[in-house]
């Protein structure tokens, strides 16, 4: 694809993933889209055909950029640090999670009600999330309970997104997400006391 059509391309993939995180990916337009990419609302078709593909190029778009954010959580060198990284991403981020909700969780819920294939593909984006948690959970010891311990964190920082965001209070962030931390390395604190008895 020529430089200028890549560009163009890449405009209405950002304003798509900005105005459907704002507005919501049902009621988003793709006229909307156009105007906040400031592209003619009948070149957009070139790039996209259906409201679908936009919709896919989002979740793919996001799925990479979490790959890449695992691959930065996985530097660190034990797992509660990693676990503990990516609760902190929470805190780091909370002022926009109050104020407009997570955006992945926000993009999942809304393509799960419009349905179809790309409701199928965005499952992905928390599919990885869980595997990668069970993954650290292991690595600390932790053995068959690893999967449920996973589930517990992921929905207990989504959930106090949601919290976060209906009661516009980022503070409510900060507060879950220490108690989280503490309890990420009382697990290991706990690992190293049966391993030493």
């Amino acid at each position: 694809m020529p430089k200028g059509k890549a560009d163009n391309r890449t405009r209405l993939l950002e304003a798509a993933e900005k105005v459907t995180y704002r507005y919501g990916f049902g009621k988003t337009a793709l006229a909307d889209i156009a105007k906040a990419a400031r592209v003619p609302v009948g070149n957009i078709y070139y790039y996209f055909k259906t409201k679908d593909e936009i919709g896919d190029a989002i979740v793919e778009r996001r799925v990479s950029r979490f790959r890449r954010l695992l691959n930065e959580l996985d530097k660190a060198d034990a797992p509660q640090e990693r676990l503990c990284a990516f609760v902190q991403i929470k805190i780091n981020n909370r002022d926009e999670l109050a104020r407009s909700g997570c955006p992945v969780g926000t993009l999942c819920s809304e393509l799960h009600k419009h349905g179809g294939t790309v409701a199928k593909k965005s499952t992905v984006l928390f599919t990885e999330a869980l595997a990668w948690m069970e993954a650290q959970f292991k690595a600390l010891g932790q053995g068959a309970d690893s999967r449920g311990l996973a589930v517990h964190l992921l929905s207990a920082t989504q959930g106090v997104s949601v919290l976060a965001h209906t009661f516009h209070d980022p503070g409510m962030i900060a507060m879950e997400a220490a108690r989280l931390k503490q309890w990420i390395r009382s697990l290991e604190a706990e690992n190293n006391q049966t391993g030493a008895s």
